[in-house]
């Protein structure tokens, strides 16, 4: 099969890139992606038995999605066409098809490679869904993006999704063995350079491939790098962040569900993954405050204070500075206490507010500003609170059709609810003492008291 060298026409001395060289040609030589590749897995039956489904390769940067692709098509005699979703259009698109076409017609199949399938549009992944199912193609399609919010319902129920894990620091060490085969000595580095040069590839093969040749043509052979020395020569890998794709939600969740697990520590490290990504620090502002409200609530009325501040602060100093008063944030949200019960009774009171239809507040509950609607009996029989005894009437606020007082707010027992908790619980005191109280359904089903 024909290489991109060789299909540009350059002859096998053109100098050639170590990632190219060493690609591998078969199942057996890719590293990585055990999962995927075991005796007994989808794509090792698929090739003993000649055949192959359309295929959705999903993963980071530098896994092998390509390689796999190129694989497969040497391993299954099929005619391997390479296009990217980033330079390809229409146009493109049908040639492909008709090659393909062409090929079937003289008995053999085509194996067609979409990098960045996800760039497509609706209208050009539905393109596929003719050729896909008559058989003219066998598509292969990677992305680095989820599939599931990507890439049609109609191409995804066509296609099995393969996951590409980031490669582990064995699997880069072995990668940096056949580079060090390839150029016949070992690569110039301590052994604690080489295993930061392991950290800085991040799970990326292609990464160390190109980290390791610029290490080969750039030092001189007999001197060896230690770990301050890579610095110098080799630029730090950003880690893989997109901030509109799946890393951006992956990350937001581990920081919100740390907050909410109270484990500080795991919060700042998802706060500064994001950070070091690029995020926006004015999205992650914005998403403390609704931690503080959802997670937190009246289990620390300062929590939301503290968010709000620390949005404040960072719009104010800008960054770097301001991104401190967030991390404090990040901090003191995780340590508070925890309550979801005002959260849960929103939820529940708007379910009720919905369901209850067009019900009216109680006449005593109501206003009387005009001489008309007090003779209808607006405020009729109101107690003013202040004048009650104990500062309290217990009277009933909710509509009269309400055939008992529901309970939508539970306190829970810790931080400043629990104090809540003792003032409700004294109001219904009162109530049963006054004859007030009543029975009704709380949200999760339980009756009150």
């Amino acid at each position: 099969m024909a290489d991109l060298f060789e299909a540009a026409g350059l002859g096998d001395d053109v100098p050639r890139p170590l990632a190219d060289r060493l690609r591998p040609k078969s199942l057996d030589e890719i590293t990585g992606q055990t999962h995927l590749l075991g005796e007994e897995s989808l794509l090792r039956r698929m090739v003993s038995q000649g055949r192959l489904t359309n295929l959705i390769l999903w993963g980071p940067p530098g896994t092998g999605k390509t390689t796999l692709a190129q694989a497969l098509a040497h391993e299954t005699d099929l005619h391997f066409e390479q296009l990217s979703a980033i330079f390809s259009g229409v146009k493109d698109l049908k040639l492909a098809f008709e090659q393909a076409r062409n090929r079937r017609h003289q008995g053999q199949g085509t194996l067609l490679f979409i990098d960045e399938i996800h760039r497509f549009n609706k209208a050009q992944q539905d393109s596929f869904l003719p050729v896909m199912e008559d058989g003219t193609i066998i598509l292969i399609g990677a992305t680095t993006e989820n599939p599931s919010f990507e890439l049609n319902n109609a191409l995804l129920s066509r296609s099995q999704v393969l996951t590409f894990e980031a490669l582990n620091a064995d699997d880069l060490d072995e990668l940096l063995q056949r580079a060090e085969t390839e150029m016949a000595r070992p690569l110039p580095v301590s052994t604690e350079a080489r295993q930061h040069l392991i950290a800085l590839a991040d799970g990326d093969g292609r990464m160390i491939m190109n980290m390791a040749e610029e290490l080969f043509l750039g030092v001189e052979e007999g001197k060896r790098l230690e770990k301050a020395d890579l610095g110098k020569i080799l630029h730090r890998r950003r880690p893989t962040y997109d901030k509109s794709g799946d890393g951006h939600y992956n990350l937001i969740s581990a920081l919100h569900k740390s907050i909410r697990g109270s484990d500080p520590d795991a919060a700042l490290y998802w706060f500064a993954r994001m950070l070091e990504g690029g995020e926006d620090p004015v999205f992650i502002a914005r998403r403390l405050v609704r931690m503080a409200v959802e997670d937190i609530g009246l289990a620390d009325p300062q929590a939301l204070a503290q968010a709000n501040a620390a949005k404040e602060a960072y719009l104010f100093l800008g960054s770097p500075e301001g991104e401190l008063a967030l991390a404090q944030c990040v901090i003191y949200l995780a340590a508070a206490p925890k309550s979801n019960a005002a959260y849960l009774a929103y939820k529940a009171v708007r379910v009720a507010a919905r369901d209850s239809g067009t019900l009216w507040p109680p006449k005593h509950a109501l206003n009387a500003p005009t001489s008309l609607m007090a003779d209808q009996g607006y405020g009729d029989g109101y107690e003013y609170d202040h004048d009650a005894e104990n500062a309290f009437s217990g009277q009933n606020y909710f509509p009269e059709e309400f055939p008992a007082r529901p309970s939508y707010y539970t306190p829970v027992p810790r931080g400043f609810e629990r104090e809540i908790a003792k003032r409700l619980d004294y109001w219904q005191s009162l109530r049963v003492a006054r004859g007030t109280a009543s029975t009704g359904p709380r949200p999760d089903g339980d009756e009150t008291t």
